[in-house]
Order: structure tokens, then sequence, then C-alpha cells
């Protein structure tokens, strides 16, 4: 992945980006968000996949899976299949995957069979039961796609039944502060209401998206009411020796978050 994919990729949640104020249908906002990604999502954003959580985080330095051979995974938003692909050829025993585009899908499909793995795809929003079986994952993670429901609690909680007791949920997102701050002649400057949780349409090129930007808290709550327990929670950035704009921005605050959850 490019240094500049990954900088796109963290405008996913930034109402800054021309957005307009939208009422939360959740049938409209699947219907634009797939479409987004089974047209002009890849090309837009880029796409963050492990063993990145998003600019500056990664496995390698964070090992919040470990060892995952001989282990079921659960892929929320599969995207392309990188992520896949990378707990495949570490020996993971059964990989599944769901996402909301049929173009998703496909390419998913492609990149495994290509790399001589395979699993069970799922179309389906996140939200909706799919026939996807509970009380079996070793692991359900999430990398840069959990932002994109319309039920936070209500995906948290299926998301809790696929796990086996004791199994690990993690995902990454942009991180809440990160949305509402920009760089503007050298300095950070608020430009968005952290509290502000609505709806928002986006335009981004020729290709619309719609997302709602949530509190760190809310993130948090939504866990626990799942039953989940959180053992770890990473913000710090490795910028290194980047200085570009973006990094210098994530010098100063964090633009990626990761959760590590274990169902109670």
């Amino acid at each position: 992945m490019d240094k500049n994919s990954v900088s796109r990729t963290n405008v996913v949640g930034s109402s800054q980006v021309g957005a307009i104020s939208v009422d939360m249908d959740k049938s409209v906002i699947h219907e634009t968000n797939s479409l987004f990604w089974d047209t002009k999502g890849n090309d837009v954003l880029g796409a963050t996949a492990l063993p990145k959580y998003g600019a500056f985080v990664s496995e390698e330095k964070c090992q919040l899976f470990g060892d995952v051979s001989g282990k079921k995974m659960l892929e929320i938003g599969c995207g392309s299949g990188q992520s896949l692909q990378y707990l495949g050829e570490r020996k993971a025993s059964e990989l599944w995957g769901i996402d909301i585009s049929e173009n998703q899908i496909e390419k998913t499909k492609q990149l495994l069979t290509a790399s001589g793995l395979s699993a069970k795809l799922i179309c389906s929003p996140m939200e909706e039961k799919c026939g996807i079986p509970e009380d079996y994952f070793d692991f359900v993670y999430s990398i840069y796609a959990i932002g994109w429901t319309t039920d936070l609690e209500g995906t948290f909680c299926r998301i809790a039944s696929y796990l086996k007791k004791d199994g690990v949920f993690i995902f990454s997102w942009s991180h809440p502060i990160h949305k509402c701050v920009v760089a503007e002649n050298n300095i950070l400057a608020f430009k968005k209401c952290y509290f502000d949780e609505s709806w928002y349409s986006a335009s981004i090129g020729e290709s619309t998206l719609t997302l709602s930007d949530r509190k760190l808290s809310t993130y948090m709550n939504a866990l626990a009411k799942a039953g989940f327990a959180i053992e770890q929670m990473i913000e710090e950035s490795d910028t290194q020796d980047n200085n570009d704009d973006f990094a210098k921005k994530a010098k100063m605050l964090p633009v990626t978050f990761v959760i590590k959850a274990r169902k109670l």
C-alpha cells in the first residue's frame, strides 16, 4: 500500500470533505455506500489492510493477533481480501469475510484464489443476520470498516454472537479527534464539533459516501453493552522519519485508533 493511499483512507469519517447533513435512513445509506465500493471506492480511498491497521499503526509492532495458526477468522468488511490473505498465509484454519459490496467480494475471491487460499464470503450489510455461525470464531476483526455501520450497538452484539467465549474482536477506524482537526498554515485548527454524531453525505471526486462521526465513548459504551471487555486500545502513531503534512499531523494527535476486546 502506497503512502498516498494511507492518507486517503484516513479521510474516511472526516466530514470536512464537502459534507451535507442527511436523514438517517439505513436502506438509503446502504445503497449509497455499496454503490461507492462497487464503483470508485478503492480508487478514491485506497485500501487499508493487515498488517496495517491504519496510518502509522501495524500488526508487526502491536502484535494484537499473535499466533493465528489453527484459528477461525471472520473479517467484517473484507474489502479486496488482503487482510484475509495475510492471515491465511499465517495458517489460520478458516477464513470468512463479509462485505456490503459485490465488487469487493469478487476482488477477494480473485485474490485468495490466486494465493492458493479459500474463504467463505458473504455479501451483506454487517448489521444484518446473514448465515454466519454463532459461537464459532476465535477472532472477528475489522480494518477500517466498522465505522460504516448504521447500527453500532447492533453490529457489536452480532459480532459478539459470532465469537466463542473468550474470543477476540479487533477493529480499527479513523480517530474521532483526527476527524475534527485540519492543518492550516502550519497550525492545527478545529473545524468540526467532536460531539456531533449526525449523519452526513460527502462527495469526493465523482463519488458520494454517507457516514457518521462517532465519539470514542460511543464505541466504548457499545462494546461494553455487547458484553466485551477491552484489553487494549492503541492511539499512538509511529511516523518515524516521515515528514509529509499528514505525518506532521499524526505526530501531534492520533489519526487512527485500534481496539482489542474479548468476549466475556
